[in-house]
């Protein structure tokens, strides 16, 4: 028997295929496009992700027909915070607002002061959440406010299209700020003070739980059985199940499009004054803190559009790092979440001469990274749930250099999996196994095995602190 994970992110669609020893058998990948209409506007076409879905599945239908055929349970891993708005067909009533738009700054305060989104919802409203992107809907386009019958995040748009029914899963219903983190339900009070009720809600369900069958079209389609499609999760919980971050004190650190600190725990905590967030986990009985920044890899593959010059070959530039760039960069090129809660902050370069270089300007992106990452331990370590070793993942992985000054600039020990199938995907399919009973929670959701591990370098210790102390001087000051 085999098992599938998809992973919608917001450039693609990524999905594995997985035997019952996690052996990875085949990969598919398609691309989407992110629109901006306008300044802080960001969108996607919810159609779009079945596109891709679609064009990602018959990829790896064609590598492996007969594993494929084996299908035995799916799991959707997804982008978090998407706002899809459905009317009573089921149709998109706009495109989707994505997790990096800002639009909706004025609406976060009006929310603050309906209700108890800190205590109940555990976060801060920001713009980036679900929920402040409804506020500006029901004010800016009053009649697809009045016509959305169901509200789902993206991934849940997927599971839509998969079972043919409405349901959501506690890691990513966590991230819209309408439910209620500590009970793991919705909040009707929350919800109220958007406009918004229950009945407008996905059913929820554990990730690791079945959230309904593949629809008899598809499994015709596919030449598959009744496949159990697991309730799945939120992107960054997902990545933790793919890599075994499943217990108190684990931790990874995501450095993708954006970048993301993460810490497992066992209860419901917040720590709001510092914009970190407190969500649940994609397992039963289970939470976690993050802190995130919406630059990580992006700020590298904005520099390298500007440069006329691939990420990757940026990134080639910087080798064996001895000291700090002499230029410092602010990576607040769509705003800053951990610890600012600034939609507005912009980015900078800070300190450029004549006789400065190329290479000198990339270490300076991605030392940038680096300072937000030291800024979300802070965060972290106030709440007191700052790991001390973390996995990696993401793009930005491939370069060790990057690796090593995070390693340099937070204090953190980077460790990096042998394998990398570990991630998102592998992670939505470990929940297809267990949603459909075909493992049990301690053999399935095993620790991902180390190939390379990053430690201090002590000589750099100081001089990064010194520069992070700057950095932080140049940077917006937190709103509380």
């Amino acid at each position: 028997m085999t098992f599938l994970g998809l992973d919608l992110g917001t450039s693609g669609v990524k999905a594995l295929l997985i035997d019952d020893r996690q052996k990875a058998i085949a990969e598919g990948h398609a691309a989407l496009t992110v629109e901006r209409p306008q300044p802080m506007w960001s969108e996607q076409d919810p159609q779009s992700w079945i596109t891709a879905c679609e064009l990602a599945v018959e990829q790896v239908r064609a590598q492996a027909p007969a594993a494929f055929a084996a299908l035995r349970g799916i799991g959707v891993s997804g982008q978090m915070h998407g706002a899809t708005l459905l009317d009573e067909n089921d149709a998109p009533l706009r495109p989707a607002i994505l997790w990096n738009d800002g639009r909706s700054q004025a609406e976060c305060a009006e929310l603050e002061d309906r209700a108890d989104f800190r205590g109940i919802g555990g976060n801060i409203v920001m713009a980036g959440f679900t929920a402040p992107k409804l506020r500006w809907v029901q004010k800016h386009e009053p009649d697809v406010f009045a016509r959305t019958r169901k509200v789902l995040l993206p991934k849940d748009y997927v599971n839509l299209w998969l079972t043919g029914d409405y349901t959501s899963e506690m890691s990513d219903a966590a991230g819209t700020l309408w439910l209620d983190v500590a009970r793991r339900d919705w909040s009707d009070t929350l919800l109220a003070a958007t406009g918004l009720s229950r009945d407008q809600m996905p059913r929820l369900v554990e990730g690791s739980e079945s959230a309904g069958v593949l629809r008899p079209e598809l499994q015709t389609a596919w030449g598959v059985g009744a496949a159990i499609v697991a309730g799945g999760a939120g992107d960054n919980a997902a990545t933790a199940c793919g890599l075994g971050a499943v217990h108190p004190g684990d931790g990874f650190l995501s450095l993708g499009t954006s970048g993301v600190l993460f810490s497992v725990t066992d209860r419901f905590a917040t720590n709001t004054e510092s914009a970190v967030h407190s969500f649940c986990h994609a397992l039963p009985k289970t939470w976690h803190h993050m802190g995130v920044i919406l630059s990580a890899t992006d700020a590298l593959a904005w520099f390298g559009q500007i440069t006329g010059q691939t990420p990757a070959a940026l990134a080639g530039m910087v080798k064996d790092v001895t000291a700090p760039s002499p230029i410092t960069f602010l990576p607040y090129l769509s705003g800053e979440r951990t610890p600012h809660n600034a939609p507005d902050a912009t980015a900078a370069f800070h300190g450029l001469r004549r006789d400065h270089s190329l290479p000198d300007m990339v270490q300076a992106v991605m030392e940038g990274v680096g300072f937000a990452f030291a800024d979300c331990c802070a965060a972290l370590d106030m709440a007191g749930s700052l790991p001390e070793t973390v996995s990696v993942a993401g793009g930005g992985s491939q370069s060790e250099a990057w690796l090593q000054m995070i390693a340099d600039i937070t204090g953190l020990v980077v460790k990096v999996p042998e394998s990398g199938s570990q991630g998102a995907a592998l992670g939505a399919a470990r929940l297809a196994i267990l949603a459909s009973g075909a493992g049990g929670y301690d053999e399935v959701l095993t620790l991902a095995r180390i190939g390379k591990s990053f430690e201090p370098n002590p000589a750099l210790t100081e001089p990064y602190a010194e520069r992070l102390q700057s950095y932080r001087a140049l940077g917006p000051r937190p709103l509380h």
